[in-house]
């Protein structure tokens, strides 16, 4: 694809930053102005003590989530939030006013989705926001509007829900026939939920199955997410695909600052502590923390001309500043180029909102003209992006088990560990979570990319990516199987060990045993012979003391000595 630099187009509204990206079927030069990477600029996170508003839910500083109720009992939030309204009375939020009607007629799910757009944030989070917190979470707005056409791609960056709503009814430009408008949102917030489920009718049941991210629940739970069955989900014209991403910490420090900075996103989005740490091949203190991501797509069912664009929305999550990406992140999606070739430029891999518009921008002019047939095809290149993060996933996952592999087998390694059980309770970590990571890529082929009907499309673009993600899945179910060996291995090196020292301990108690015996039979006969109380005949005692104890307490260590054999030879006279 031959990418010439972007050329500034003034033709839009005013308060739009647009960028007209050209398009040629040649790959070539790519050498392209974008904003300066937010994470330059960012200020580092602060401690979680002085902004409360950045505690995590479900934590041991958040307390108990329970007290905004459970799901028996009415929302708290509910009736404490009211809907917004103006000067006339009328509602400032329809879209949640609709969500609210379908809580109470036949969709109680949506119930935590409207108790999210109240609180503009996970629920529990309410008693730790000031209203300056929920307002300015409630603001927030980073939305990239790409429009397609047959030769090129235009960006209008949307800061605003004023600049939002002034482009969701647009369908054309100028002179240029669209072939597709997508919404590439990072994060979510109120305004941007109120703005696009009203203005583009998207089902409520995407934006809820994106705010989360529980893989378990209890029995309380007022976010329990159930999942539809196979012939409703089919249905609808949306999809959610849920992976992990890695993150290298240097010091507790700096994975501190990272919790501090997920507890800053809407979304709720958890990060968790790896703790596997390697003497000799880790810096002390240092840590790999996995966050549980999610990418959301919804396509616009038709509704008027076949010729209109398609119309679609897709969903990111905000990106960690701090830290590093595990092994300075994946390479490229495109072959290198020739000696002869200019060196594509790209932007830095900082932001995943960045870097999915920068692939999307870089889809060759074939792959735009299949959108019309198949809306899928906007979905494939960020696709591109949840493989290449489980494929860094894999590759640590089996770095970390060979460690432990090797603590096993080195006995230097063992000696420093002490004794076993903290291998034990890494292995355990490893076997909880890979049979999670299979589910999350299984559902990504069943749901996603093996998916025979979505809404208008007459091919599925998405099985090009089939053979990746079942290659990821056998990795799993391989790595699964290995650290279920690396526990019945472990399990069996503690046995042997504890059988040791179980064998030191019986040579121990026969030692105790040999004086036990030695000392017996003298007591015995020195309270025997004390019985006399003539003090004055002990003279002659103590030579019969010692002709009676001496032959007793040999014959004595015979017994037990020989008793063995003793009990053999009688065994066999006795037949």
């Amino acid at each position: 694809m031959n990418v010439r630099n972007w050329q500034p187009d003034h033709t839009g509204p005013k308060n739009e930053n647009k960028y007209c990206h050209p398009r040629s079927g040649a790959y070539g030069r790519s050498n392209f102005a974008i904003r300066q990477n937010e994470s330059s600029t960012r200020p580092r996170a602060r401690p979680i003590a002085s902004r409360p508003s950045l505690i995590l839910p479900h934590t041991e500083e958040a307390g108990d989530p329970y007290y905004i109720g459970d799901i028996y009992e009415p929302s708290q939030i509910r009736l404490r939030l009211s809907t917004p309204v103006d000067s006339n009375g009328a509602s400032l939020a329809p879209y949640l006013d609709h969500i609210d009607r379908l809580t109470d007629n036949g969709w109680p799910q949506l119930r935590y989705l409207a108790d999210w757009m109240r609180v503009t944030a996970a629920p529990p989070k309410l008693k730790f926001l000031s209203r300056q917190d929920t307002n300015e979470r409630a603001s927030r707005v980073k939305v990239a509007l790409l429009e397609f056409d047959a030769v090129s791609t235009t960006r209008y960056d949307i800061s605003t829900a004023e600049q939002l709503a002034s482009l969701c009814p647009r369908s054309s430009t100028g002179s240029k026939q669209l072939i597709s408008r997508l919404f590439v949102v990072e994060d979510l917030s109120r305004d941007v939920i109120e703005t696009l489920g009203s203005h583009l009718d998207i089902d409520p049941m995407f934006f809820r199955g994106h705010i989360s991210d529980y893989t378990w629940y209890n029995t309380r739970d007022p976010w329990i997410e159930l999942p539809d069955i196979d012939l409703v989900s089919r249905n609808r014209s949306f999809c959610h695909v849920r992976y992990s991403s890695t993150r290298y910490f240097r010091d507790h420090n700096s994975y501190s600052l990272a919790r501090t900075e997920v507890g800053g996103f809407n979304v709720l989005r958890r990060i968790g502590r790896d703790g596997n740490w390697v003497t000799g091949a880790d810096i002390p203190d240092s840590d790999v923390g996995t966050v549980r991501s999610k990418m959301s797509y919804w396509v616009q069912p038709r509704k008027a001309r076949d010729s209109d664009p398609v119309i679609a929305v897709l969903l990111v999550d905000p990106s960690l500043t701090e830290g590093f990406p595990l092994w300075g992140d994946y390479n490229d999606f495109s072959a290198c180029p020739s000696i002869t070739d200019d060196v594509p430029q790209r932007p830095p891999r900082g932001s995943t909102f960045e870097n999915i518009i920068y692939q999307l921008q870089d889809m060759p002019a074939q792959d735009v003209e299949t959108i019309i047939r198949d809306p899928r095809a906007l979905f494939q290149r960020p696709l591109y992006v949840v493989c290449a993060e489980w494929q860094t996933l894999l590759r640590y996952s089996n770095t970390r088990l060979s460690q432990l592999e090797w603590e096993i087998e080195d006995p230097y390694l063992r000696d420093l560990q002490e004794d076993l059980s903290t291998t034990l309770d890494k292995i355990h970590t490893w076997r909880r979570r890979l049979p999670i990571y299979k589910t999350l890529v299984s559902e990504v082929l069943t749901k996603v990319i093996r998916r025979d009907h979505f809404a208008y499309a007459s091919t599925n673009s998405l099985l090009l990516l089939e053979k990746d993600f079942e290659i990821i899945l056998e990795e799993l179910n391989r790595l699964h199987e290995r650290a279920e060996r690396i526990m019945a291995v472990v399990t069996a090196v503690m046995s042997i060990e504890e059988s040791k020292k179980a064998l030191q301990q019986n040579r121990s108690l026969a030692r105790l045993t040999y004086l036990a015996v030695t000392f017996v039979p003298l007591s015995f006969v020195s309270s025997f012979f004390a019985m006399n109380e003539d003090v004055t005949r002990l003279g002659r005692t103590f030579w019969i003391y010692s002709a009676v104890a001496i032959p007793v307490t040999l014959l004595a260590l015979v017994v037990v000595r020989f008793s063995d054999t003793v009990v053999n030879v009688s065994r066999r006279f006795l037949r």
